[in-house]
């Protein structure tokens, strides 16, 4: 996958460098908070960290998990 700028609206490039970057992570143990940090630890993010909400980040672990099929 090439890095390519990511912000918090584009939830599925998101979830895509978040299965690359975290392929063996155990979504049943990641909270938002951990969440919030990955994101914003992937290459290429480059929104502003505060403007994450509870429902961005729910979002975008509901649309992890089910690109994974958990």
């Amino acid at each position: 996958m090439s890095v390519s700028e990511l912000y918090w609206d584009s939830s599925y490039e998101i979830v895509l460098a978040l299965m690359e970057t975290y392929p063996d992570v155990n979504l049943e143990t990641v909270t938002l908070d951990d969440l919030s940090q990955r994101i914003t630890s992937l290459p290429g993010f480059a929104d502003d960290p505060s403007w994450a909400n509870d429902a961005i980040l729910r979002a975008i672990l509901r649309d992890w998990y089910e690109e994974i099929g958990v």
